[in-house]
């Protein structure tokens, strides 16, 4: 579980927004299609590790799924 603090700080190393938080799983920035992975509870937020998500039924569940990080 990432803390709630951290995730309230974090946005999207491309566009600078905000980023849904997919528990155990990913960041995901929405706008962009593009999911950061969470390693040992750890977001990496490298442009280069970021995953393009192309399939439209996975970007639908990562967007029901998500929560928005608190602020």
């Amino acid at each position: 579980m990432v803390d709630s603090k951290l995730l309230s700080i974090l946005v999207c190393p491309q566009d600078h927004g905000p980023l849904l938080y997919i528990a155990g799983e990913c960041l995901y920035n929405p706008r962009l299609r593009c999911r950061y992975p969470i390693v040992d509870d750890i977001p990496v937020l490298l442009i280069d590790e970021a995953v393009e998500v192309t399939d439209d039924a996975e970007h639908d569940r990562l967007v029901n799924s998500g929560s928005a990080a608190p602020r």
